[in-house]
């Protein structure tokens, strides 16, 4: 006879062995049964809500044998994946949005096993639908329009626009995270050609987000540039006695430039000789320029007045015909306009006259000149080129 010295439980499984031991005896049974103990399935996931494509961690190493040591742990993810692992710890990706059924099978050296579930939910992914020009002329605004955007699940989206991920848009030390715009649809006004490039995040409520980046090419605008001639004319008059003089200034060349001047000085005639001595002169002191000229009597029996003429040429370069590019019209005038070498006259021009000898002394010794000073009428034309800008197409 087998003497078992047991306690506890197992005195308890012993004394079951017996007992079926001897019911299968009683029945004829060629077979020993040896009973099983079935472990405990238990596992949590790190998660409960977890986002389209975003890795889950699944814990069952609080599973428990019961009798001897856990063999397996088998995995069903609910998506149609599955898995086996020798230790409680797994992860998995839930390519798909929806609601999962996890289910952790443990098996254990005694041929027991046990079974458990727990819920997963999977957030979908926002969609993201973004429409804008590619390539815009400089001067352009340019739309993004993300209003067709939306959340698989119907949830409402939040918006957040980076303008320029190359700058620092909110001072945080980070240049790709600036929330400069939270509406759908957003306006970008362009002022110089070049490349911008943004970045555009749509979220919903359960966290998920997604992004895209987005390139504007912001092309130069193309013009036709004419130079049109044009002349514009001064005209004063006074009357000045001897030693006295008069001025006036005036901005000519603020639309273009300029080519040629010519100013006149005329003198009322004297009915005695000698005639009036006037100068005329004129100052453009940002250049440092100055020129003057004399009257000279006309011939009387002629009746040709008393004048001084003043003239020079060649001040600026003539502008060409030529097809320009620029980002906009105001540059590419304020360019043609500034170009070095060409910007002679822009500044103030001074243009004065003086009663050199308005009472000369008489041809005829006694006889007064009747008049101490004179009328003078001055003339100036200035001859300007002008730019005249038409904007082409591209080809």
């Amino acid at each position: 006879m087998l003497r078992m010295n047991l306690s506890g439980s197992n005195r308890s499984i012993a004394l079951i062995m017996t007992l079926m031991m001897s019911l299968c005896t009683l029945a004829g049974c060629t077979e020993v049964l040896v009973p099983t103990v079935d472990p405990r399935a238990s596992f949590f996931a790190q998660q409960d809500l977890v986002q389209e494509g975003e890795m889950i961690t699944f814990d069952g190493r609080e599973s428990v044998p019961v009798e001897g040591v856990i063999t397996a742990f088998k995995w069903d993810f609910g998506d149609g994946n599955s898995a086996e692992t020798i230790i409680g710890f797994t992860s998995h990706r839930y390519e798909s949005a929806g609601e999962y059924t996890v289910t952790l099978t443990v098996e254990n050296d005694q041929g027991g096993d046990d079974s458990t579930s727990v819920f997963v939910r999977v957030n979908a992914l926002p969609v993201l639908e973004l429409k804008y020009p590619a390539n815009v002329s400089s001067g352009d605004t340019v739309q993004l329009d993300a209003s067709n955007s939306y959340d698989p699940e119907g949830a409402d989206l939040a918006f957040s626009w980076d303008l320029n991920i190359y700058s620092d848009f909110d001072g945080d030390g980070g240049m790709d995270n600036d929330d400069q715009e939270t509406e759908e649809i957003v306006y970008i006004p362009t002022n110089k050609s070049g490349v911008i490039t943004g970045k555009l995040t749509i979220s919903d409520y359960d966290g998920a987000s997604v992004s895209e980046i987005f390139t504007i090419n912001v092309t130069t605008r193309k013009f036709q540039v004419d130079w049109v001639e044009t002349t514009v004319e001064f005209e004063w008059d006074g009357y000045l006695e001897q030693g006295e003089r008069w001025g006036a200034n005036i901005t000519p060349g603020e639309g273009g430039r300029i080519i040629a001047y010519e100013a006149i000085l005329e003198l009322a005639q004297d009915a005695v000789a000698p005639q009036d001595n006037f100068t005329v002169f004129v100052e453009v002191r940002d250049d440092g320029y100055n020129k003057k000229a004399d009257t000279e009597a006309g011939n009387i029996t002629q009746n040709e007045q008393t004048r001084a003429e003043m003239m020079d040429e060649g001040l600026n370069p003539v502008g060409i015909s030529e097809i320009m590019e620029a980002d906009s019209a105001e540059e590419l005038l304020n360019s043609l306009l500034n170009q070095p070498g060409a910007r002679f006259g822009q500044g103030e021009w001074i243009w004065g006259v003086i009663a050199q000898q308005a009472d000369p002394d008489p041809v005829i010794e006694g006889i007064p000149d009747p008049d101490p000073g004179n009328d003078w009428e001055l003339t100036v034309r200035i001859i300007i080129l002008q730019p005249r800008l038409v904007e082409i197409a591209w080809e």
